[in-house]
């Protein structure tokens, strides 16, 4: 995301802003694995939550400890094993988690209260709050292994962690749960994560992981997938997910199945990856919702402003004829929009000349970030269907600068007098408009 000048700033913030005032006082559960600390990640990351947070976002963060755990017990030569990517963790290895957490929980708070003057944290004010929010039960055998303090989580104290947050407070949740004998468990992060974002129903649940996100076997990222989707490529043979993705895909589907509005799986390398996932259209990671984001549907009153928000700056330049509100209000009708997450990212309307069996495709528009990426063409196809449908036979649109484009998608130029008798007689010759014809 390059802001190199100031238009290209003012641009990206006023696109920004749609999200601003859908994130405010929405939940996030943002999780990450103790080497964000130990890579020296977390202060770029830290710099996003305060922004975060002073856009009225009510933040839970749950962090990992298991990086610090390996060094360690690589230190004291203590060796323990894996059932299932879950690590057993005996008498040794629950002293050095204990350890760990609590070193960590008071690195991160410090880093959080960092308020020093001429940095992004000047002023920030963070208040964190720490607690035994997490019961927990142990996960006893599995393969038959004894994973003896390895544990999972039973409860979530909702209510407390609410009360925090409606004072303003960030909460921190450590890898580590507590059961009403006392005992301790050590907990995977991603368990944590999803319950935890379940039992709030929270808005995101977050995972900053060491890849960018869920790619496909060319190692293409894959933007937005929904949780059957996601099922479906978890259940390949051929499945290339390792590390991160392995553990944290499943917890962000079963997520989203319980009432999560959106899971992303982002990189914590990725410079300000929070900021570009949430507050940009195309992100920087895979994001996982219940519903596909994007959806093709006949135009309604309310989206009046939206489709003005597109078509201006193509009217300004001469590209479309000016149409004002009170027109739109009368053809809203004859609109289709594509809708992405909200907003209104394109356009198009449909004029049927049914003596003729013939319709005109006018006024398609697309958001700017989202030309090249078919979007153009997903309201073409779907204008095709519909005319396919109502029998009509040709298809025309007059154009003075996108030629070469509807050329490209089957159309063919044609003299003026091929239009439709009604549609020839409204012909503007001082636009000199192309007129391109496509059989149906």
């Amino acid at each position: 995301m390059a802001l190199a000048t100031p238009d290209k700033f003012v641009q990206w913030f006023r696109a920004a802003a749609p999200y601003i005032h859908a994130f405010r006082g929405r939940t996030f559960v943002i999780a990450f694995g103790g080497e964000a600390i130990s890579e020296g990640r977390f202060e770029g990351i830290n710099h996003d939550l305060n922004l975060l947070a002073a856009l009225g976002v009510r933040l839970v963060l749950v962090h990992g400890a298991r990086a610090q755990m390996e060094a360690r017990l690589k230190q004291m030569g203590h060796r323990t094993g894996y059932v299932q990517g879950l690590r057993i963790t005996d008498d040794v290895t629950l002293s050095v988690a204990k350890e760990a957490s609590g070193r960590l929980r008071v690195e991160i708070e410090a880093l959080l209260s960092m308020g020093l003057p001429g940095s992004p944290m000047a002023g920030a004010d963070i208040r964190v709050s720490s607690g035994n929010f997490v019961t927990a039960k142990p996960m006893g055998i599995v393969e038959g292994t004894d994973l003896q303090h390895t544990g999972e989580v039973r409860k979530i104290d909702v209510g407390a962690i609410r009360d925090r947050l409606n004072f303003g407070e960030i909460v921190l949740i450590s890898p580590l749960g507590f059961s009403p004998t006392g005992e301790i468990f050590n907990l995977a992060l991603e368990n944590i994560a999803e319950s935890v974002a379940v039992a709030l129903g929270a808005e995101k649940l977050i995972f900053m992981m060491d890849k960018s996100g869920v790619t496909n076997p060319r190692g293409g990222l894959l933007r937005e997938l929904t949780p059957m989707q996601a099922t479906k490529l978890l259940a390949r043979k051929d499945s290339l997910f390792d590390g991160d993705v392995r553990f944290y895909l499943p917890c962000a589907v079963r997520a989203c199945e319980q009432g999560v509005k959106r899971a992303h799986l982002i990189s914590r390398h990725t410079e300000g990856a929070l900021l570009q996932e949430l507050f940009t259209h195309q992100g920087v990671g895979t994001m996982i919702a219940p519903d596909p984001v994007e959806q093709l549907r006949d135009a309604k009153i309310n989206d009046i402003g939206g489709i003005l928000r597109l078509i201006e700056p193509l009217e300004a330049d001469g590209t479309l004829v000016k149409r004002g509100r009170d027109l739109l209000e009368i053809e809203i009708g004859h609109f289709l929009v594509l809708e992405r997450d909200g907003m209104i990212i394109g356009c198009a309307a449909i004029y049927p000349f049914l003596e003729e069996r013939a319709a005109e495709l006018a006024c398609l528009a697309v958001h700017p970030e989202f030309r090249g990426h078919e979007a153009g063409e997903r309201l073409l196809a779907a204008t095709e269907q519909r005319m396919k449908r109502r029998r009509i036979k040709k298809l025309f649109v007059l154009t003075t600068r996108a030629e070469h484009w509807f050329v490209e998608r089957g159309f063919n130029e044609v003299s003026v007098d091929e239009l439709p008798a009604e549609k020839r007689q409204m012909y503007n010759y001082q636009r000199r408009s192309v007129v391109l014809i496509k059989r149906l």
